[in-house]
């Protein structure tokens, strides 16, 4: 399962997803994972939540994120949802093809793996594609 956040700066995306993260671990059987540009949200989500800082790493591309999802996965089968804060801030992404081909493949590994994604995208909805609106909540 794929959920997508999508709006403009100041439309209340990363408030809905603290609220979103903090359920999650308290109802999740397993682990939970937020990946993040900066470590912005570490005061606001609890410490049983796996903070991912992208900004330690050198992100460039959707498929550098696709192998580090993997690899997270690897190393840890526990893991039952993975949060993703902005996902277009975290390579200034702005080719919409390219963000709904990701989220395709985040619910095909969702499928797979039995991993929940909830993304937020700090973007105009109007400029979601078609298949993208299919996973917006």
């Amino acid at each position: 399962m794929v959920n997508v956040i999508m709006g403009l700066k100041g439309s209340g995306k990363t408030k809905r997803l603290i609220s979103l993260v903090r359920q999650a671990a308290v109802e999740e059987s397993g682990d939970v994972v937020c990946i993040e540009n900066r470590a912005e949200l570490m005061f606001d989500i609890p410490h049983s939540v796996r903070l991912v800082c992208t900004s330690d790493y050198d992100f460039r591309s959707y498929e550098y994120l696709k192998g580090f999802i993997s690899g997270l996965h690897a190393g840890n089968y526990d893991i039952t949802h993975i949060f993703i804060e902005n996902l277009n801030k975290i390579f200034n992404a702005q080719n919409m093809d390219e963000t709904e081909e990701f989220l395709c493949w985040c619910d095909s590994f969702s499928d797979r793996e039995n991993v929940k994604f909830t993304i937020t995208i700090s973007e105009d909805e109007n400029k979601a594609t078609d298949k993208m609106k299919e996973f917006m909540i």
